[in-house]
């Protein structure tokens, strides 16, 4: 039987809004650069639909995806946006890049070769292919010293067009690291090297929201690549502040327990967390990564500042970080997450900013 949310009362709600505003927020920065907003993983979660029409309202003028699929939504949504498919497809996937309009990145043979057959079994204008250089990130594209015949292998046959050359930066999220203006000189070594060789593109891109914020001046180039920074979350927490970012999700849940407890007393697994002093636990269900779960608060007796201790939380548990972080409110518990995978160990009380209050029953939590 298909479980009833009713039953577990955890939510998401999603403030466009605040997608627009951090999208027209970034697009400033960008310029004169263009900014491709991207809505891989269902828009991190978010809807990939919907935050696509607001980031192309807010001013983005492309749009990345990870899959193939990914793309087929936002068509069969009525999105008509360049969408860019951010790795290679898979070679069986080639006719339905071509069918659906979208862009894809290229950097092996069998993949260009499957690209430049979909086209001439359909009878398609040339597609626009954006070639991938791997400049140190290690994952995918072409190595440096195979750009130039990759490139050539394009730019020769009639059914294919080399619209853009793009990189992809490791460490831009860890401002002063220098391997990022290393691979930003091998990446334009390769560009000069293509362009010597008559190698003709129209785009240029390499920068992630961690580069936009950081190196905007060098990394920018004609596009730009942002996602974590779309949806309010600065990409690493030296980043923070740099622009305005407004969160554009806001997980809550319905109080499902309160107790009363004495000093001393211990809770959760590995009774690791004791009493400070007599005072109220609440607890709320949550869902994260670890499954279904449970997160025990406690308030401390102070009614007009009260000290929220978050104790056992399934998803610091399941990310191996800190078991307790402590937040002060006034009267509703109520809580936002900062989402983000990338908050390390020493960043659990970080997670969590108080927005709202008002009472002190079972009210709702915002985790």
């Amino acid at each position: 039987m298909e479980a009833d949310s009713r039953y577990r009362p955890v939510w998401a709600e999603i403030d466009l809004d605040a997608v627009r505003a951090n999208v027209r927020t970034l697009a400033g920065v960008a310029s004169p650069a263009a900014l491709m907003a991207v809505v891989k993983a269902d828009g991190y979660g978010h809807g990939a639909v919907p935050v696509a029409r607001a980031a192309l309202e807010a001013g983005a003028q492309w749009l990345g995806v990870a899959l193939v699929e990914e793309g087929a939504e936002l068509r069969a949504a009525g999105i008509d946006a360049p969408v860019l498919v951010l790795s290679e497809p898979p070679p069986p996937a080639a006719p339905a890049v071509v069918a659906l309009g979208l862009t894809p990145v290229a950097y092996t043979p069998p993949g260009i070769d499957a690209l430049a057959k979909a086209v001439a079994d359909s009878g398609a204008e040339p597609l626009p292919v954006h070639l991938k250089v791997d400049t140190g990130m290690h994952r995918v594209g072409c190595a440096v010293a195979d750009a130039g015949r990759l490139a050539e292998s394009i730019t020769t046959r009639d059914e294919l067009r080399l619209e853009g050359v793009l990189t992809h930066l490791a460490v831009a999220d860890e401002p002063g690291n220098p391997y990022t203006p290393q691979q930003l000189d091998r990446f334009e070594a390769v560009l000069d090297d293509l362009r010597r060789a008559g190698v003709g593109f129209d785009l240029v891109h390499a920068a992630n929201s961690a580069a936009l914020l950081e190196d905007a001046d060098r990394a920018r180039f004609d596009l730009v690549r942002c996602g974590i920074a779309v949806y309010g979350v600065p990409p690493a927490p030296d980043l923070a502040g740099r622009v305005p970012l407004r969160p554009a999700m806001a997980v809550k849940a319905r109080v499902s327990h309160v107790k009363r407890l004495r000093s001393g007393d211990r809770l959760s697994y590995g009774l690791r967390y004791a009493m400070p002093a007599d005072g109220t636990v609440v607890t709320v269900p949550e869902r994260s990564q670890a499954g279904p779960g449970d997160v025990t608060i406690n308030v401390s007796p102070d009614m007009l500042r009260k000290q929220l201790t978050i104790i056992g939380s399934w998803t610091f548990s399941a990310m191996g970080q800190a078991d307790c972080a402590r937040f002060i409110v006034d009267n509703e518990i109520k809580l936002e997450r900062i989402f983000s995978h990338r908050w390390k160990l020493d960043q659990a009380s970080e997670a969590y900013r108080v927005f709202d209050t008002q009472s002190t029953g079972k009210g709702v939590i915002t985790l």
